[in-house]
């Protein structure tokens, strides 16, 4: 039976994109090492196979030339998946996402759509370094005219990944390579999940209640999803009951379901791989405290990246991330009983 087969991540992403191939001969692929490697982290593995050079196309070194590419190809009515291999090599291309892509559906007056896919990896905890571990949600969250996604497991990256193709505004499609389930890179075992073979989208903006709690809400994304998981394992020995909110999308956001759940909590922990000042963090922190300050109990907390270089170092780049111990310190404090 398919609906019991467990996938990891990164096949559950190229079963996703295989699909939306066969379904619509606009869909195709480009980027580096998207063809025969099946690129690096998983995401296109077997594509080149079915579809051929034509459809799945690997590319120079050339961030710039191949995101504008995809942004000609999707104004002019085909769906590209572009593949940026790490996003953290974003700062070649941004012209072509921010002022290409993100603005020229607003530019031309709605004349011309951008159905675009940038498919890009995100996260740090393997000693990449300061260039090859960023996570920066809310960096492409802050731009106007991109939509945001970043998956948690293998069910929702199909999902997702089926939703961003099918729409028709460009989408940065974030997963954390620590997540794809690759035999050379740790993964957590949730990650992997039971995916159906058959069709199926999730709509984006809705959070899922992954855990639930009364005591304190952790609101969180991606990888830290399963850090959050694991500090509410810690918590409940304790006797502290923690939701945890699974955004899976960070444009557009689901405000409600935080605000609900804070609502019934009193208690607000947020929880981002990316950088602490100026991003996600502080905007669901905001979002609570514009529209229900008077749910709070005590004062919310966030957990992110310092501002700093994701380090080299190993005890270095963990003393920076967000962990299970961090995020259970943070609940105690936040309910007055801390260690």
């Amino acid at each position: 039976m398919t609906s019991n087969r467990i996938l990891p991540m990164s096949r559950a992403i190229s079963e996703a994109i295989a699909q939306e191939m066969r379904a619509d001969p606009s869909v195709f692929v480009m980027g580096e090492d998207v063809g025969t490697y099946g690129g690096i982290f998983g995401a296109t593995t077997g594509l080149l196979d079915e579809f051929g050079e034509a459809r799945v196309r690997d590319t120079p070194i050339s961030e710039t030339g191949f995101i504008g590419a995809g942004v000609g190809a999707a104004m002019s009515g085909m769906r590209p998946i572009v593949e940026l291999m790490f996003v953290d090599f974003f700062g070649v291309c941004m012209d072509a996402i921010y002022n290409l892509a993100a603005k020229n559906t607003y530019f031309s007056g709605g004349n011309f759509k951008v159905p675009m896919v940038i498919m890009t990896a995100t996260g740090g905890g393997y000693s990449d370094a300061g260039q090859h571990s960023q996570t920066l949600h809310g960096m492409f969250a802050h731009l106007p005219g991109l939509k945001v996604v970043a998956p948690s497991n293998a069910y929702d990256a199909k999902g997702l990944m089926k939703t961003a193709i099918r729409d028709d505004s460009p989408v940065m499609f974030m997963f954390h390579k620590g997540l794809q389930g690759l035999a050379w890179m740790a993964s957590p075992d949730a990650a992997a999940t039971v995916v159906p073979e058959e069709d199926y989208a999730i709509p984006f903006g809705q959070a899922k209640v992954v855990r639930e709690g009364k005591d304190v809400t952790i609101v969180t994304l991606s990888m830290m999803v399963h850090k959050a998981l694991d500090a509410a394992d810690a918590l409940a020995k304790d006797g502290i009951e923690a939701e945890v909110i699974d955004l899976r999308t960070v444009v557009p956001l689901d405000r409600d379901t935080i605000l609900k759940s804070v609502a019934k909590t009193g208690r607000l922990i947020v929880v981002d791989e990316d950088y602490k000042s100026f991003g996600l963090s502080g905007e669901i922190i905001a979002t609570v405290a514009e529209r229900d300050p008077a749910c709070l109990k005590s004062a919310p907390r966030r957990l992110a990246v310092p501002d700093v270089p994701i380090p080299y170092s190993r005890p270095m780049e963990q003393f920076v991330l967000p962990n299970a111990d961090k995020i259970a310190a943070a609940a105690r404090e936040s309910l007055g009983k801390a260690a």
